[in-house]
Formats: structure tokens, C-alpha cells, sequence
């Protein structure tokens, strides 16, 4: 699996069908990777949680204050990792992280509980998974893609590669820090996405996309892309238990709203 919309959207429809045909689902995004890493050979009750890392994008410890006049070409310019712009915006936002959080609860399995996320800048430490007696691993690397890549084609072996190695003396210091949801506002949005559950991850998305693109067309302010979303996700029907006709409808009506709120 190689993007997270498909389980943000409608994970428990895909996670059910997998199940009844037997199919494994092996993530190649670097965080869910990691915590798949970690989880060889363990039992999903062993499981007491995950937390997810981002490096906290380019606007690391800035305020509302700062971030009210960024524009798209200070939010494309990511710290540790070359990506496309959509995606490098929702770091910039910390959505990304909200997105994979999402992921995470229906790949994995998890209760919302079991899903935390921490700030981590060096982008070494890819997740964490800590189990019921206490334990935590971690799977670290370097922030390049072609790995958690060749561990999803190769699983279940580990292929030899000339890949750069990590090198601890290069990064004597890592450092952890809570995310700050009062400014970065869109990752406390995918908590309470999470959290309502049924529906409201579809509206999340769908907004999400409206609001990025629009950001990136210069329509919408870095902090605006906020208010639409909230507004999206109360505005609305929430639905308890989805179909994949009432997903479909959702993410339209979700896109639609979103446009009519950053055009007026």
C-alpha cells in the first residue's frame, strides 16, 4: 500500500475485504513500515501503542503570529525530505501525521488510544512501537524513501543493497518534543477525526485536498485551510456506519462544501 488516503478514507471497508480473502497489506509509507518493522514476530495483544514521528515540517516552533503570512513557497521548502508539493504541505501542517494516524488505527488494528504522535526534526527514528511490558522498539534510518520501498517488494526477506548507511556519529543528538495541535491546528482536527470516527475521516480528506490545492493556488491562507476543514467536519451529515456509496457521497459532498467556503 502505497498511499494513505485508501485506508484514511475508507479503512475499515478495506481491512475487512483483505481479511476475508486472506491478503496481506504491506505498507510502504516510512512511519507505518517501521511500525510494521517492529511488529515481526509479535502479537497485535502484546500491542500497548504506537507513536508516529514527524519532524515537524519547516514551520518547527513558529506561532500563529508567523504562520498567518507564510505563503506556498516557504511551506514547499521541507527540512529533511524531497516530496511532492501536496504531500510537503500537509507536513507543513502536520495533516500528514493526522492522515497517518488514521492509517495506522485500521492497518494495525488499533484502539484511537493506542495512537500517539511526537515531534522528532532529525527524521532518523521512522516510529515506535511500545508493547504491554513496557518495551519500545524503533526502526531508524536515514529519510530516503528507497528503503521502507524494497522492505514492502521484498517482504518477507531483507535484500542486500549499496543504499548510504546511518551513521550515529553524524547525529550525536535526537531530539523528541509534543506537537504543539493549538497552532498546528490540523493535526488536533485528526484527532477528533479519529476520535467521531464513521464518516469524518472521508470529510477530512476530501476538504483537505480542496484546501491544499487552493493554498497552493494562493486562494487561501496557510491558517484558513484550518477553519475550512472544521468547518467541513461539522457541517456535514455525519454518518455512524458507512457504506462505500455513503464514502463515495461524503468525499463529494466534502469537496464541494470546501470549494464554496475558499471561494467565498
Amino acid at each position: 500500500l502505497a498511499n494513505k488516503e485508501t485506508l484514511v478514507v475508507a479503512g475499515d471497508i478495506v481491512m475487512q475485504r483483505a481479511a476475508e480473502k486472506n491478503v496481506p497489506i504491506i505498507p510502504v509509507d516510512s512511519e507505518h513500515s517501521a511500525i510494521f518493522q517492529c511488529l515481526v514476530g509479535e502479537t497485535a495483544e502484546s500491542i500497548d501503542k504506537i507513536i508516529l514521528t514527524a519532524s515537524g515540517g519547516p514551520f518547527l516552533g513558529r506561532k500563529t503570529n508567523f504562520l498567518v503570512n507564510v505563503k506556498a513557497m516557504h511551506a514547499l521548502q521541507h527540512p529533511n525530505w524531497t516530496m511532492g508539493a501536496k504531500i510537503t504541505i500537509d507536513s507543513a501542517t502536520l495533516m500528514n501525521k493526522g492522515l497517518e494516524m488514521i492509517e495506522a488505527k485500521w492497518l494495525f488494528g488499533l484502539k484511537n488510544e493506542q495512537i500517539d504522535v511526537i515531534i522528532h526534526p532529525e527524521s532518523i527514528a521512522h516510529s515506535f512501537v511500545q508493547f504491554i511490558d513496557g518495551s519500545l522498539k524503533a526502526q531508524l534510518g536515514l529519510p530516503d524513501m528507497k528503503l521502507p520501498i524494497q522492505y514492502a517488494l521484498g517482504y518477507p526477506e531483507r535484500i542486500a543493497n549499496t543504499f548510504k548507511r546511518f551513521n550515529f556519529a553524524d547525529y550525536p543528538t535526537l531530539n523528541f518534543e509534543q506537537a504543539d495541535t493549538s497552532t498546528f491546528r490540523n493535526l488536533g482536527l485528526a484527532y477528533d477525526a479519529i476520535a467521531r470516527g464513521g464518516n469524518v475521516p472521508c470529510i477530512l480528506n476530501a476538504a483537505n485536498e480542496v484546501v491544499v490545492a487552493a493554498f497552493l493556488a494562493k486562494r487561501i491562507g496557510f491558517l484558513e485551510m484550518s477553519d475550512v476543514l472544521a468547518t467541513c467536519m461539522d457541517k456535514i451529515a455525519y454518518i455512524s456506519s458507512p457504506t462505500l456509496s455513503d464514502y463515495l457521497q461524503t468525499d463529494t459532498e466534502s469537496r464541494q462544501l470546501a470549494e464554496r467556503l475558499v471561494t467565498n
